[in-house]
């Protein structure tokens, strides 16, 4: 980092200020001041500071600011956050708040990944990649979207924890429950859609696969 140009000595004027150093540098220079930001879900009060400086190697001369954000413990020294960006005019609280909103970002690329193979499809042209994802990114709305219009129960993370009891603190169903739940619902539509007599031995295996597959014990 550096600070923007000043004015010089005559000739080519300068593209770059002084070297700032390293975040660890910035902080120890820099003036914090109280604020409040909504992360993760709650309101805390945190110890923030801004410096407008360049960040050359990335982006060139266009200007950037750092935040700097610590806990509300103004004896810690040490950053609990820096963030760069190049947004000069929204005010830094809400900055903050928007990077808290990667969390669960990440956690939806994650369990796409996991339960849809999002990214694992090994396309070859640009229309191929251009899709797939999407597409898996597509399922996943429509399976939350489905769950919780359809398929949600007030007991289900209840029963989650009486099938895994060393889940003890789980209040809400996760991705994975939302999947078994539409795996179970879609195989009793085909089984039933058209004749609602007892189901053949294929079928009932076929429901007993997609049970244990969905991490579930039912035997009825």
């Amino acid at each position: 980092m550096t600070r923007p140009t000043s004015h010089g000595p005559p000739g080519r004027p300068r593209l770059k200020g002084e070297r700032l150093g390293v975040v660890a540098d910035m902080a120890a220079q820099a003036v914090f001041r109280t604020a409040r930001a909504d992360r993760y879900q709650r309101r805390e009060q945190i110890l923030l500071a801004e410096i407008h400086c360049l960040w050359y190697g990335s982006f060139h001369t266009r200007p950037v600011r750092v935040l700097l954000i610590r806990g509300s413990d103004p004896d810690t020294n040490k950053p609990l956050l820096s963030l760069v960006t190049t947004d000069l005019t929204t005010p830094a609280e809400q900055l903050v708040t928007r990077y808290a909103w990667r969390w669960s970002i990440e956690v939806t690329f994650a369990v796409a990944r996991e339960h849809l193979g999002a990214g694992q499809a090994q396309g070859r042209v640009r229309h191929a990649v251009e899709r797939t994802l999407p597409f898996a990114m597509y399922s996943y709305t429509i399976t939350v979207l489905w769950y919780v219009l359809h398929g949600h129960h007030p007991d289900a993370a209840a029963e989650s924890r009486r099938r895994s009891p060393w889940y003890v603190t789980k209040t809400q169903p996760s991705f994975a429950d939302m999947t078994a739940k539409l795996r179970r619902v879609i195989i009793a539509a085909r089984i039933s859609a058209l004749d609602p007599a007892q189901p053949t031995d294929d079928e009932i295996r076929a429901v007993q696969h997609a049970w244990a597959a969905a991490g579930t014990n039912d035997t009825e």
